[in-house]
């Protein structure tokens, strides 16, 4: 049976029916060529390799960076640029002891450009296992001696290491825990940083000066400073100490957070034995001690950071109370209450009392406000079991302002006269604080009366 054929539709005119075959012909070439595979270099393709390597050094290091993310190619080609000597030249800035330029600017400024590289080397090297980009970084690193643990001659006065570790900071930044403990023993392998370690804790404080000043100045500038959020510096902090008995944790501490001589940046060993110390000396111990207690880390109980003070309040040798006061005030309160209770605890109330009284003389002298001090105190109380042992733990304290005061008076009728002033001056301030002190108590019995 023959069809029927619909006429009811308009025909389309042949004018308009060719218009519509020519645009179809047009979008099918069109796709023809989008299919096709293009180049990872795209428009670059057409230039011989030495005019895009012109064409890269007329771009500044982020543009260079966000340049390396258009495709593998050119990340390829832009990683042999940086390893031609043109390229490293350019890139691998190292005017670090540029003295024509304020201080601050200067390290600023190449600060920001190695941040910069930092971020380039990041993203150049994405592709590529974690070991791999390492070597590949150290290997164009390696030419400046800067970045080297032994390479600059006048350490004090580089900003090499702080460059490394700005560099190294932005490379592994949003890194896993895993990939940065490669990184960690990559670098102990390259500067053979546990060895030298095991050299100055187990020799006597001060006997391998350069080498406790070179250690310092690696961990800091290269492994610490830079961070920005606290759990990534205790993480560094942790991965440093952590090999080693609590007793060299303690010692490695005070050489990379301690007190350090103004002139040749050098550890001070005697600072906390011999007298009273400013707050500015103990000020990075108590932020490290606080960055261990704080940041929740699993490999540090409050105990163990507890008997981190401990060993650190003898090293060299045993500090002067008043010089262990002010770090506990400096570290914070829950450190200071943890460390007292924990005294307290162990039935080492006679310690105990003594801390207190120099507590009392460090508010005195900062002008703190000194109910701090019987707060802190009355807090301590509460960790005692029975009335006896409180009353007995109150007794010792009065008993320490006492023997205290008698000993400061025999040290000064018996010492040399430039001994006698400081030492009479610190009687002062300590009879001063056991007024104040306990005045603040009278103040809290009377309005424990009351209420």
């Amino acid at each position: 049976m023959a069809s029927r054929v619909n006429t009811s539709f308009t025909l389309i005119p042949n004018q308009k029916y060719r218009r519509s075959s020519r645009r179809s012909s047009h979008v099918s070439s069109t796709l023809d060529l989008d299919s096709q595979p293009l180049s990872g270099l795209g428009n670059f393709k057409a230039l011989p390799l030495e005019i895009f390597q012109i064409i890269l050094r007329y771009l500044s290091v982020k543009d260079v960076s966000m340049l390396s993310m258009v495709s593998k190619t050119v990340s390829q080609h832009i990683i042999n640029y940086i390893s031609t000597s043109s390229g490293s030249k350019r890139l691998l800035l190292q005017d670090f002891h540029n003295l024509e330029l304020p201080g601050k600017r200067q390290d600023s400024a190449v600060l920001e450009h190695y941040r910069s590289l930092g971020l380039l080397f990041k993203r150049c090297t994405l592709l590529l296992p974690t070991k791999e980009r390492l070597k590949y970084i150290h290997k164009i690193l390696a030419e400046v001696p800067c970045f080297k643990f032994n390479g600059c001659a006048a350490p004090m006065q580089c900003s090499g290491l702080s460059c490394y570790g700005m560099l190294l900071q932005t490379l592994t930044a949003g890194w896993d825990e895993l990939e940065c403990h490669r990184v960690f023993n990559f670098l102990c392998e390259l500067t053979d940083l546990s060895r030298k370690m095991q050299t100055i804790v187990f020799s006597k404080p001060g006997n391998s000066r350069k080498l406790e000043l070179r250690i310092r100045l690696f961990c800091r500038n290269v492994l610490f400073d830079h961070w920005t959020h606290r759990s990534d510096s205790a993480f560094w902090l942790t991965r440093i100490l952590k090999p080693w008995p609590m007793v060299n944790q303690a010692r490695l501490l005070y050489i990379i957070f301690g007190p350090i001589s103004p002139q040749d940046g050098q550890v001070v060993w005697q600072k906390m034995i011999e007298e009273p110390t400013d707050e500015s000396s103990l000020k990075g111990l108590a932020d490290a001690i606080k960055l261990l207690y704080d940041t929740g880390i699993k490999e540090w109980t409050a105990d163990d950071v507890i008997s981190l003070i401990d060993e650190l309040s003898v090293v060299p040798r045993e500090w002067l109370l008043e010089n262990n006061a002010r770090l506990l005030i400096l570290s914070g309160n829950d450190i200071c209450f943890t460390f007292m209770a924990s005294k307290a605890v162990n039935g080492r109330t006679a310690e105990l009392a003594r801390l207190i009284v120099f507590l009392a003389l460090v508010c005195e002298k900062e002008l703190y406000c000194m109910d701090w001090a019987v707060k802190m105190m009355q807090k301590v109380c509460k960790v005692f079991s029975t009335s006896v042992e409180k009353n007995s733990f109150l007794q010792n304290v009065a008993n320490a302002f006492a023997c205290i005061i008698m000993e400061m008076l025999q040290s000064i009728m018996s010492g040399d006269r430039d001994e006698e002033d400081r030492i009479f001056l610190n009687l002062f301030h300590l009879v001063h604080a056991q007024a104040n002190f306990h005045k603040e108590v009278l103040y809290l019995t009377i309005n424990s009366i009351a209420t």
